[in-house]
């Protein structure tokens, strides 16, 4: 044995610097995607019942700004200007963030998820303090809780290409439901034993539960507030597992 060798291996700090630095194995990681539907589900309900525009799709939010821009009676339009400046924003800063460091590394997965919860956290803790009402006068109160949640549903999408599964931005479902009904097992035993086409189909009924919840907390006195929170805890344990998340093998 090298006497310069150590007894017991490598020390502590160093074994954590090669967990952290160790690629991921993006194998089941659609499994934390179509979480991520159940975030925007969530934040997407409870924003359009309360604020009025969306804050992770952003077809919507172009309609109401478009709408806008030729004459309205309201703010919307604002709102939903504000949400796609900071989701085009958002989509600029994670792609170049996982471009410069190498993007399915450990540390990288998980920081953009962590300033993803950060970003909900702020914006909770902004709706917490000064609890802005549904008819509420448009003001910063609004404006910058809406447009760091919007920053942050961009790292879900920019995650997806990441991870190398494309179709399950949580952002978008209209092409989700062309591609699950066009597709040519639809109608057979064999689509259950299609995963792209059972991806598909969990990622609209994984929408439609964050939905229910977003209602559930839009109807209720805690509003905003609770669903806010909710998604910040969910976000929270996705970037644990990726933290924990199985390495890939060289």
């Amino acid at each position: 044995m090298n006497e310069e060798e150590p007894l017991l291996g490598n020390p502590p700090p160093r074994r954590v610097s090669k967990y952290v630095r160790e690629e991921i194995d993006t194998n089941r990681g659609d499994l934390l995607l179509l979480i991520c539907y159940i975030i925007t589900g969530l934040l997407d309900s409870s924003a359009v019942f309360i604020w009025g525009s969306f804050v992770s799709m952003q077809t919507g939010n172009t309609v109401y700004f478009g709408l806008g821009l030729v004459g309205s009676d309201d703010d919307r339009w604002i709102k939903s200007g504000v949400s796609i400046c900071g989701f085009c924003v958002g989509s600029l800063c994670f792609s170049a963030f996982h471009r410069f460091f190498t993007p399915r590394l450990r540390w990288v997965i998980t920081v953009s998820f962590c300033i993803q919860v950060l970003c909900i956290m702020v914006a909770a803790a902004i709706v917490t303090v000064y609890r802005p009402t549904r008819d509420a006068p448009l003001s910063w109160v609004i404006l910058v809780p809406v447009a760091l949640v919007a920053f942050q549903s961009s790292g879900q999408a920019v995650a997806s290409r990441v991870l190398k599964y494309n179709g399950l931005t949580s952002v978008v479902l209209t092409s989700i439901y062309c591609d699950l009904f066009s597709h040519e097992d639809f109608l057979s035993l064999r689509v259950f034993r299609n995963a792209e086409e059972m991806r598909r189909l969990g990622a609209v009924l994984c929408l439609l539960l964050g939905v229910i919840f977003g209602g559930l907390w839009a109807h209720s006195s805690i509003g905003m507030m609770g669903a806010l929170w909710m998604a910040a805890i969910m976000k929270g344990c996705i970037m644990l597992a990726w933290l924990g998340w199985k390495g890939k093998k060289e």
